[in-house]
């Protein structure tokens, strides 16, 4: 591993090396580019779009096209791309990560790449990882795009019963009348065809959206009976923001679109009740890694038994094929009870079961489990069951976008995973050096030899910090974790607030006071 790593920090010199030449190439053009109208300026991409017709490639004409662009960047935003900056735009360009530190502005990096592959006419996609993001970059940056005579648009899932597929333009000639996003206007679709306005949005020569929505999208255009109804276009480039996040943690985690199935069944209540009557490891055993839960033979006797008793079994043999939708319920109940957690995994409030989204703490309303197990769980926790759903379609976000024809990502955080990106993505790393000397001082991981050791001493370093008067946030991986760690501070005698998808409603106002004098705030990572 150490060597491996010797070899990523020497290949990663010579890799800035080898960009240098391109990046004096790029600041050579800058007196002539100041001297452009902006006529002249925006005239320049049709010039580009021209060459590339005629036979250029895209690497020929970057460095003219990355000087346009960080002059249209200081006429409209004020702000002058850095050296480093433009190396993380060649980077990006050439379908790599490029780790940069937070605060060394990887928006305004986006900007280059983006707008030299969307030259194609193909499209080029920004994935970042929240709406509001998706919003406020395209609205940031759409004025050096617009300098230039690039479309931008921006694809969000924030749903009305008005709008099912929220789309949004920037435009500088029109008010929108929201203060906070001037010139970002929703586009108007016709009546009850509210995809031509996803389709708008993905015409545009650059598109903002966040990973889920690109994601539903492919889904729903592959569910389509007409290809006229289907809003992508061919996936052709993609910068994956806060890539670690998306393509290694997220990697697995299914989007699905799902049907309603037949009526629910009461039979999850009777297998809800059965399976409380099984114990952990005597009659099953539970392989966290894969999310499994499976029958000892002492607990497959057990549940014969029981079965048997209830009249379910139509073959003394629980596995026999006749008795397939026993195994059915038995394998849903069992994971529900063995493997999802209350207050963890899901939160059950005004009688109906939620789901906590395991990344971000918050609750996904009208998500539910698939194949019976959201049922299952409604069963466990003996709310009212819902009707049970189909799943019609369903992608990972890995094996979707791998589907692009050129990848490329950014983080603060990538070399410690650059074996994993290699390996399922063939995406190299590349670490960008800082613009200047980096104050911050970034402290190694502590280990602790367990859990209950580590959150004792994360309480006590709040205690600290607290008695100084310092505001304090904690971002925990669960609501479980939170509320263990508020009991712990609450036996330290330390005022706290607990954010987490329980107290939702309250978050803008706990976020609010989380900087003041002596504020602690314990959280999921939804803040």
């Amino acid at each position: 591993m150490l060597k491996w790593l010797s070899n990523l920090i020497d290949s990663n010199e010579k890799e800035l090396k080898r960009l240098q030449p391109l990046v004096s190439k790029i600041n050579s053009l800058e007196p002539e580019l100041e001297k452009l109208s902006d006529a002249e300026l925006r005239a320049k991409t049709d010039e580009f779009k021209t060459r590339l017709a005629d036979g250029e490639s895209l690497d020929e004409i970057l460095p003219e096209a990355y000087a346009a662009v960080r002059e249209a960047a200081k006429r409209t935003i004020r702000q002058r791309h850095f050296d480093v900056q433009l190396v993380g735009g060649i980077v990006l360009h050439q379908g790599k990560i490029a780790e940069m530190k937070t605060g060394e502005g990887k928006t305004l990096v986006a900007t280059l790449p983006l707008y030299l592959n969307a030259l194609t006419g193909q499209g080029s996609h920004l994935v970042t990882v929240n709406d509001y993001l998706a919003r406020r970059d395209c609205h940031w940056m759409g004025p050096i795009y617009h300098a230039l005579g690039i479309s931008v648009a921006a694809i969000t899932a924030m749903q009305t019963p008005d709008n099912p597929f929220p789309s949004y333009v920037y435009d500088p000639d029109l008010d929108s009348g929201d203060p906070k996003w001037k010139h970002l206007h929703t586009i108007p679709y016709p009546p009850n065809q509210p995809q031509k306005a996803r389709r708008q949005a993905y015409e545009a020569d650059i598109t903002y959206g966040t990973n889920n929505e690109f994601g539903f999208d492919y889904l729903r255009d592959n569910m389509v009976w007409d290809l006229s109804q289907c809003v992508q276009r061919p996936l052709n480039y993609a910068i994956v923001d806060e890539v670690d996040n998306i393509l290694i943690d997220e990697a697995r985690t299914p989007l699905i679109i799902s049907g309603a199935a037949e009526e629910a069944t009461k039979r999850y209540y009777t297998f809800a009740h059965l399976v409380e009557h099984l114990k952990k490891d005597e009659d099953y055993s539970i392989d966290e890694r894969t999310r499994t839960a499976t029958l000892t033979e002492i607990g497959m006797t057990k549940m014969e038994k029981m079965l048997k008793r209830e009249g379910l079994l139509k073959a003394p043999d629980i596995y026999d094929p006749s008795n397939y939708f026993v195994t059915q319920y038995l394998d849903s109940a069992l994971k529900a009870r063995a493997l999802f957690k209350s207050d963890k995994d899901y939160v059950v409030k005004d009688g109906q079961v939620i789901i906590v989204d395991e990344f971000t703490g918050r609750l996904m309303f009208g998500r539910r489990y698939s194949e019976g197990l959201h049922q299952a769980i409604e069963a466990k926790e003996r709310v009212k069951i819902q009707r049970e759903s189909v799943t019609l379609a369903t992608i990972t976000f890995q094996n979707y976008f791998r589907m692009y024809q050129k990848l490329a990502g950014m983080t603060g955080t990538a070399a410690t995973e650059a074996e994993e990106f290699h390996e399922i993505y063939k995406l190299e790393v590349v670490v960008i050096p800082t613009n200047k000397p980096l104050k911050r001082t970034e402290h190694p991981d502590q280990i602790y030899k367990d859990e209950k050791t580590k959150f004792a001493a994360v309480a006590k370093e709040i205690k600290q910090l607290n008695d100084q008067g310092r505001p304090v946030l904690i971002g925990t991986t669960s609501i479980e974790k939170s509320e263990y760690l508020s009991d712990l501070l609450r036996k330290n005698g330390v005022p706290h607030q607990v954010l987490n998808a329980k107290q939702h409603e309250k978050e803008a106002a706990v976020i609010a006071q989380a900087g003041r004098l002596e504020a602690v705030t314990v959280a999921t990572n939804m803040a």
